[in-house]
């Protein structure tokens, strides 16, 4: 069986329309989504309207959270202080893309499950016990292990870090998807993670990164100027 897992859209139509073009070549049978859907993009009432008629399963993401508990992000900021700047930056734009989705995509997030499992594979958007917290794909064989193999799966798909890469722990895969937005690798490419008969690999996939960052100068999105440095950067940022 071959499974998708497309992940960390953040409201980027343009991006998401390219991998959904390049699904229709790699023919999966099933897709599933890890969440951090529609915060951070121009198209956050779109994503989230397609993913539901699309009918993907998936795990809801810290951002997603974000949108419907506002205070998730306020205790998650209070253990960084000299990062308020930047915290202030993304609740600004997540009161407006709040806003913008209403109250029936917000409970349509809130009801996303934080582990799906499917055959071998558990996904996760972080990890098990946070939405806000993962390991950096530099992080050792042993932190891997107790993060991901109380899942109790060979393999662990994980998203959140938009950094993808593959590693193999004393027997448990462990994969990240990468982003389909806001690349932080320096890649700008969409990225999401294949499963062919449990084995995974990464597909990055092309799209019009200047085309994104006219629709975002003209969806009213505060600090768009700062998404749109990160896209074409493919690098985290500050405001």
């Amino acid at each position: 069986m071959r499974i998708a897992i497309v992940s960390d859209i953040h409201g980027n139509l343009t991006a998401f329309e390219a991998v959904l073009a390049d699904l229709r070549q790699t023919s999966p049978d099933l897709i599933f989504h890890g969440g951090d859907l529609a915060d951070s993009g121009a198209s956050p009432v779109e994503i989230v309207d397609r993913i539901r008629d699309l009918g993907w399963r998936g795990v809801v993401g810290n951002t997603d959270e974000m949108l419907f508990a506002p205070e998730s992000l306020t205790e998650f900021a209070s253990h960084s202080p000299k990062l308020q700047p930047m915290f202030a930056a993304i609740e600004e734009m997540a009161a407006a893309t709040r806003e913008a989705l209403g109250e029936g995509r917000l409970a349509w997030l809130r009801s996303l499950p934080r582990v799906q499992m499917h055959g071998p594979m558990a996904l996760v958007h972080a990890s098990p016990e946070s939405l806000w917290r993962a390991p950096a794909p530099e992080a050792g064989d042993a932190e891997l292990e107790s993060v991901y193999a109380p899942l109790g799966q060979p393999v662990a798909i994980y998203a959140h870090i938009h950094r993808s890469y593959i590693r193999n722990v004393s027997g448990l895969t462990v994969a990240n998807t990468g982003s389909v937005s806001l690349s932080y690798d320096g890649d700008r490419r969409a990225a999401y993670l294949l499963l062919d008969d449990s084995r995974p690999s990464i597909r990055r996939v092309e799209y019009d990164v200047e085309r994104e960052i006219t629709a975002l100068s003209a969806c009213g999105l505060p600090h768009a100027d700062w998404v749109a440095n990160m896209l074409t950067t493919a690098r985290p940022q500050m405001p």
